[in-house]
């Protein structure tokens, strides 16, 4: 009640006012020093945030420049050298090591995980995907669904499964989603839960029945249910 009756005097009565305020100039008068190490101190910080980002800026511009031909040497498939580099320009995994701040650091990891699953080595596909972070519209579904391609390697169909679901309840569309729907109900089919494969064909025909994934949806939820 005492606050309230406080914050009141406080916005009605002129005086009260000048008093915080003489208060207020009372208390700078008596401590100089550390109102200017608090105005320092707040300078550096937003100084250093600015600062920071645009060091990050500069080392994304320059990763983007190192990666550009392992990025040509990854579409001719030229895999070891879009990984390893070729001695003058660098290669995926050093990008990873130098610019791990960096978009470009990040996109490495991408086409290294992709690299490592084609070359058929499944946990270093893992470890790479699993450390591309991204807020785009496809590529993050697609780092998913091939860290679950990693997991139907290896026979572990549970994780396969969590990680198609992933890819497909990730910024659904028309496009991918229903590939990876497909994924995990053959992922279900594996651990025998034709429920949950049922369920991923059963979505497919009823929000992309435009997709070439349609037919087989169709078909591949009839037989489930014949078995049954």
């Amino acid at each position: 009640m005492a606050k309230k009756e406080e914050s009141k005097d406080l916005l009605e009565n002129p005086e009260v006012i000048q008093e915080k305020l003489e208060g207020i100039e009372h208390w700078v008068e008596k401590n100089p020093k550390l109102l200017i190490g608090v105005i320092g101190a707040i300078v550096l910080a937003v100084g250093g945030f600015f600062g920071y980002r645009y060091w990050v800026g500069n080392q994304d511009a320059q990763a983007q420049k190192e990666m550009f031909q392992a990025v040509r040497y990854f579409e001719a498939d030229s895999l070891n050298l879009a990984l390893n580099g070729d001695g003058n320009n660098l290669g995926f995994l050093q990008i990873v090591e130098d610019y791990s701040l960096t978009e470009a650091g990040n996109l490495a990891n991408f086409y290294a995980g992709a690299i490592y699953l084609k070359q058929g080595k499944f946990p270093l596909a893992i470890f790479h995907l699993e450390d591309y972070k991204a807020n785009d519209l496809l590529v993050q579904a697609r780092a998913f669904s091939l860290i679950g391609d990693a997991y139907m390697e290896q026979k572990n169909y549970e994780d396969a499964s969590k990680y198609y679901e992933k890819a497909a309840g990730y910024k659904p569309n028309k496009e991918f989603t229903p590939v990876y729907l497909m994924k995990a109900g053959l992922a279900y089919e594996k651990l025998n839960n034709t429920d949950k494969a049922k369920a991923a064909y059963q979505t497919i025909i009823d929000k992309y029945w435009e997709s070439s994934e349609f037919q087989n949806a169709k078909k591949f939820k009839a037989k489930l249910e014949s078995n049954s």
